[in-house]
């Protein structure tokens, strides 16, 4: 387990972070160029190495994230503490207005539709909902383990 001070360190090489203090020793990080009403991206680190990270309703985090969103990272390692706050910024950062669709063909000459809708990646038939994954790459995955290439 990471100490408070390493995680800090993690934190705070983040520039687009601003750090403030709150009670019990506490600190909270901010992401002022949120999109959203929300800005803090780190909640409650406590120096005993408590902490939360805001990944609001991001699939990838379904299994660890409380109902406000929160992903508890006291057990985090490095390499995931990283991973876990660039995608919060991400996941704040990001403009649902613009759409993304690819069109997915298989040899037998079946298309589907890989849709990026509100930070869900859609897997369409017709006008079906087939898959729904919460990060591209594990779309993609799908669509190539199921025989399908991106139509150029």
């Amino acid at each position: 387990m990471l100490s408070f001070e390493q995680k800090q360190a993690i934190i705070e090489s983040f520039p687009e972070l601003t750090k403030k203090e709150i009670s019990m020793k506490r600190v909270n990080y901010h992401f002022e160029e949120s999109l959203y009403e929300k800005t803090i991206v780190v909640e409650k680190l406590h120096p005993n190495g408590n902490g939360f990270v805001y990944v609001g309703d991001l699939l990838k985090y379904d299994k660890l994230a409380s109902d406000k969103g929160l992903v508890n990272i006291r057990d985090f390692e490095e390499h995931a503490l990283r991973d876990i706050i660039r995608d919060a910024i991400d996941f704040l950062s990001e403009d649902l207005d613009i759409p993304v669709v690819e069109k997915w063909t298989s040899r037998e000459g079946l298309t589907l539709e890989l849709r990026h809708h509100q930070r869900d990646w859609n897997i369409y038939y017709q006008d079906n909902l087939e898959e729904t994954f919460g990060t591209r790459e594990d779309a993609v995955e799908y669509l190539l383990d199921e025989g399908f290439k991106l139509k150029k």
